[in-house]
């Protein structure tokens, strides 16, 4: 027995089992693959290991004095070397300490709902078999005293084209553990995950990548302005950018089975022929399926609490799931959380740790200095997000149409990136845009963007600024520094009226 569950050991369970246990609640944490989850292996770590080599090559490229030392090719392998030491050779003994040393017990197998307050773990469907003997049989009971949290992430999504299952494609665990670099990749997918790895996979040598995206622009959902930047950089890299199209069919041109599985380098798979809507073949060595994620909770047991598999586990503001059967004897619902990306909330590794300490502190009954229970306050419209491609897009909040069709009274005001000294500093032929958006009524911001090199770094004053709602006369004293690319917060301002 445990205060405590959580089902999924990735960066959102890990958070939120650490801080209950740091309260000092008896926490178990369940997890049938490796403690660090999805992005320490298959996502945000390793995808941006691969990127790093293009970046700093593309920024000494626009310094002059530094340009014409950069010679030769990017060492592919030293690049792969460098994203199998930051995922820990694929083995989570380098993460396992981090809950270990709090006191938290860590299960492995596949963990499943079993009704209120409890939990089924199959230990044989385990991909790292614990040290230890396991309990008699394969299936371990569980049950907690306060609380279950579910923590189980995201999926790939793959759509259902013909042909595309059989063709073993890419998805992103495959394509940030890939081994070598295909010669020709087709993406399918403009936003975040496949123009990084378009990009990325570009500048480690791929010689023919292509991008299909049915909507209008890249990264659609931010402001028009960065799609259109990116595709542009991207087409002067020589990667094709087909907008507006869709993939009817997909076939292999050969024996897939005989070339082996995806991850297989034993032998050369049969090229891919992919077919648009408009009846033009492509061909590729490759193809990278990134349209999407769906919620991990087809095989969770939902069934058992009243829940339906496979779809996000709808919360409320503290994270609690909606519609749950209470344990027996209680009139009361809020034993089962939901955090992260399995929530459909905000598919981001950082909200899925904010979210986690959230729960935590809910859960173990702290409370602020006023005595305030924890809710979610960076909700929708508060969302941080980067797209690390080169250009960069960061952005916070509500874009300037999302702003509008919410009825806000708003106005937006942008300038160059590279109109302030600091940017002329890093380089020449930069490019990017910095763009607020601003509730006229209440003085404050609800939106900012920024594109161009490394403007990640721009993003958390953003942040601060519309969590705050500091008021626009507040924040024309925040003075920046000269010469940084911060200066860009003083011609924004400057641009709007102050």
């Amino acid at each position: 027995m445990f205060d405590v569950i959580v089902i999924g050991a990735g960066p959102a369970g890990e958070v939120v089992a650490g801080r209950m246990a740091d309260a000092g609640l008896s926490v178990a944490v369940v997890e049938r693959e490796r403690v660090g989850g999805e992005c320490s292996y298959w996502g945000c770590i390793p995808s941006k290991t691969l990127l790093r080599p293009g970046d700093v090559i593309a920024a000494a490229r626009r310094v002059p004095g530094a340009a014409s030392a950069v010679t030769g090719e990017i060492d592919t392998p030293a690049a792969f070397d460098r994203r199998d030491e930051m995922v820990g050779g694929y083995s989570d003994e380098g993460a396992v300490p981090w809950l270990v040393d709090r006191g938290v017990t860590l299960v492995r197998g596949r963990g499943r709902l079993a009704g209120p307050l409890r939990v089924d773990v199959d230990t044989a469907d385990a991909i790292i078999q614990p040290d230890e003997d396991a309990p008699t049989g394969t299936i371990r009971r569980l049950a907690a005293r306060k609380a279950i949290v579910l923590a189980t992430g995201t999926k790939a999504f793959m759509p259902p084209i013909p042909g595309l299952a059989d063709v073993q494609p890419w998805d992103n665990r495959s394509a940030t553990g890939a081994t070598a670099v295909p010669r020709r990749l087709v993406v399918l997918g403009g936003g975040a995950v496949g123009t990084e790895l378009a990009q990325g996979f570009r500048r480690l040598g791929t010689a023919e990548v292509t991008i299909i995206e049915g909507q209008p622009r890249l990264l659609a959902r931010e402001e028009p302005f960065a799609g259109d930047e990116v595709g542009a950089a991207f087409e002067a890299e020589g990667i094709t950018v087909r907008t507006g199209c869709r993939v009817t069919a997909v076939r292999r041109a050969g024996d897939v089975a005989a070339a082996g599985p995806a991850s297989s380098s034993e032998r050369r798979r049969p090229p891919v022929v992919v077919t648009l809507d408009s009846g033009d073949e492509l061909e590729a060595d490759e193809i990278l399926v990134a349209v999407g994620r769906r919620p991990a909770t087809e095989d969770l047991g939902l069934e058992t609490v009243g829940l339906a598999p496979g779809r996000p586990v709808t919360v409320d503001s503290s994270l609690r799931a909606l519609g749950v059967t209470p344990p027996p004897g209680s009139e009361g619902d809020g034993w089962l959380y939901a955090i992260g990306d399995v929530n459909g909330r905000a598919l981001l590794t950082h909200m899925g740790k904010y979210q986690g300490r959230l729960v935590a502190d809910l859960v173990a009954g702290r409370r602020d200095a006023a005595g305030t229970v924890p809710v979610e306050v960076a909700g929708e419209r508060l969302i941080p997000r980067v797209t690390f491609t080169d250009p960069q897009v960061a952005a916070v909040g509500l874009t300037e149409q999302a702003a509008r069709e919410a009825g806000l009274p708003i106005r937006a005001v942008s300038v160059p990136t590279s109109s302030v000294a600091g940017s002329s500093v890093r380089g020449v032929n930069l490019v990017g845009t910095s763009q607020l958006v601003v509730d006229e009524e209440r003085r404050v911001l609800v939106g900012a963007t920024f594109t161009g090199q490394d403007v990640q770094e721009l993003l958390h004053s953003a942040t601060v600024a519309i969590v705050g709602e500091v008021p626009l006369e507040r924040l024309w004293h925040a003075v920046p520094s000269f010469p940084t690319v911060s200066e860009v917060w003083l011609r924004l301002l400057e641009n709007y009226g102050l």
